[in-house]
């Protein structure tokens, strides 16, 4: 073979890849066996679900071999004057996303194995999911599949997640408009609720919708990923399929007969998380979720019903207020509610004249549909780049990671996103008004400011060169308070330029009451870390490399010159491999302590 990169594991096929664990782990957790609580119960024996963000197609394919592609490139063919994708490669592809649920116990001799069960399981682009909340049954989401407007299928760029306090798993569809295209123009007669998201024409990010299916086969299931509209309604085509994704996908991790449903009361927007207040019985759920795109949103939605814990469920996310969040200059802060009807968010123009430049809402699932513009329509503060979240379960007090955002000019600039062309990012934080999750005050300040020594601030102090980093993505607070930070910078800029002085990237640990920040880890190349959890008594930890390897060029990658660029974990000229690694003392005790 001329090129040796993949000699230690042929490409799996479509299939195969819907048995075997998915591709880009991210977000995850650790489910004790008891089935009982999500954070109590066994630290040996339990359910570790984990998402699938994306995938790399020339690490997957054997037409890939010997061909110079980037990190997003994907294999093709010209079939006459039609450009092709082999319908099993599409398939792998699919199957790479969306969600592993896997049984994970600790082993006599203190490694952790997979076993057996019959709850183990993948959740795909394929699976069949319900859509519950004020959206389901609307115009906004009937299709070929759903004439009805109840079902989709699939979820995929899953990004971070949630834990809900009655034991199940949320998973957050983050980047989705990209794997759709729609017409073949620009975009001007996109509808709003495309457009608003970056649904493009032209080509889609992995072009899934050029599948060479054979007709008698599921060609729906790949054709969907074009929403043009070619049929003479909704119900004959895919024109809404786009309108079915950016929800937040509850799964029952311990129901494997149980249906995936997207709760669309949490809105709809590239959510890379959701994080919960500690559930107080005969008060409302509360949760946080961050829009991840340049210039978007924090939101909070508060349950219309009281958590139970006897009785708690799905339900409570299907009615509800939910809320945008406006940081002022003074430190304080408001969630503006995103309810139709009330304020801006009307069905037609309030003032004389506003016609022009008014954006309408028709309803609640109108507004859920396009949250982003009612979040711009009733005028949030426009953040940089929000990514993960976490409460601390201890105070209450909640934390978000700004990751960066170069598209921020100077007269943009505002006291939570103080810096023009932000480079390095942020973690802002804040405590609730009257420390009542439900309320719609807040006071915030910033947590730290990432970046070099000459332009970062922790604790009213630049950091050292052993805390520096930038672009901080994953976040996750243990039962003690400390603060786990992790980093995501970028594969076309990691170990180049300014970017140099930071190395790989890497996982941080603060200690919020003692003012201590400590570099924990350092990945290998090419990588970014993300996902963290232990196991209830604190002596396992669970995280993820996602995509090493992923600086490799394409010259490189072309000529199979894979050694010393990015060969995690095998080596060697093996192709790098997402993992989870799993973490624990020589002497035993609590991770961080």
């Amino acid at each position: 073979m001329s090129n040796p990169a993949i000699l230690y594991q042929l490409p799996l096929t479509g299939e195969q890849q819907g048995d075997a664990i998915g591709s880009h782990h991210d977000g995850m957790h650790f489910f004790p066996m008891e089935g009982t609580d999500p954070y109590e119960g066994s630290s040996t024996d339990g359910l570790l679900v984990m998402n699938h963000e994306y995938v790399e197609p020339r690490y997957m394919h054997i037409a890939a071999i010997g061909q110079e592609l980037s990190r997003s490139a994907f294999p093709t063919y010209v079939d006459g004057e039609t450009v092709r994708r082999v319908a099993d490669e599409v398939l792998t592809e699919m199957n790479g996303h969306g969600v592993s649920i896997v049984r994970v116990q600790q082993q006599v001799n203190g490694d952790w194995a997979v076993v057996a069960d019959s709850r183990n399981r993948r959740v795909t682009a394929l699976t069949p999911m319900e859509i519950r909340g004020p959206v389901r049954g609307t115009d906004f989401v009937k299709t070929k599949y759903s004439p009805d407007g109840t079902m989709t299928r699939g979820t995929i760029n899953n990004c971070a997640h949630g834990v809900t306090p009655w034991n199940t798993y949320l998973t957050c569809e983050e980047n989705w408009a990209g794997y759709f295209r729609n017409r073949d123009n620009s975009g001007d007669d996109q509808p709003r609720e495309h457009q608003r998201y970056g649904v493009r024409a032209g080509v889609s990010r992995y072009g899934w919708d050029l599948a060479d299916v054979d007709p008698e086969s599921n060609q729906e299931a790949y054709a969907r990923f074009n929403a043009a509209p070619v049929g003479a309604s909704a119900t004959e085509d895919y024109r809404n399929e786009p309108n079915t994704f950016g929800w937040v996908v509850e799964i029952d991790p311990f129901s494997p007969e149980s249906t995936p449903v997207k709760r669309t009361y949490l809105g709809r927007f590239a959510h890379e998380g959701v994080v919960f207040q500690p559930p107080v019985e005969g008060q409302p759920i509360v949760l946080y979720s961050g829009d991840d795109a340049r210039n978007e949103y924090i939101y909070k939605f508060v349950s219309a019903q009281p958590y139970f814990r006897a009785t708690a469920g799905g339900h409570l996310l299907d009615s509800g207020t939910l809320y945008v969040a406006k940081f002022n200059d003074d430190g304080t802060g408001e969630w503006l509610p995103l309810a139709w009807g009330q304020g801006l968010l009307q069905p037609q123009p309030i003032n004389q004249g506003e016609e022009s430049d008014c954006t309408c809402f028709q309803s609640q699932a109108d507004v859920l549909v396009n949250t982003r513009l009612a979040a711009d329509r009733v005028g949030a503060t426009t953040m940089d780049r929000p990514e993960w979240g976490a409460v601390d379960p201890n105070t209450r007090r909640v934390y978000f990671t700004l990751t960066n955002n170069t598209a921020r000019t100077e007269d943009q600039v505002d006291a939570a996103n103080p810096r023009p062309n932000n480079r390095w990012g942020q973690i802002i934080r804040w405590q609730e008004a009257g420390n009542d999750p439900a309320g719609t005050a807040f006071e915030w300040d910033i947590f730290i400011l990432a970046g070099p020594m000459d332009d970062s601030e922790f604790n009213g102090q630049p950091l050292d060169e052993d805390q520096i980093f930038n672009s901080p993505d994953g976040l996750w607070i243990d039962f003690d308070s400390r603060i786990w930070i992790q980093t995501d910078i970028s594969e076309s800029v990691m170990n180049v330029g300014d970017w140099a002085q930071f190395g790989n990237n890497q996982m941080l640990a603060c200690d919020p009451f003692n003012k201590e920040l400590r570099r924990f880890l350092t990945g290998p190349l090419g990588q970014e870390i993300t996902g963290v959890i232990t196991t209830p008594d604190q002596q396992t930890m669970f995280i993820n490399v996602q995509h090493p390897g992923a600086t490799i060029s394409p010259a490189d990658f072309g000529s199979g010159a894979i050694a010393g660029k990015g060969n995690w974990p095998l080596g060697g000229s093996n192709y790098a491999r997402s993992a989870t690694v799993v973490i624990t003392k020589d002497e035993g005790g609590v991770i961080g302590s």
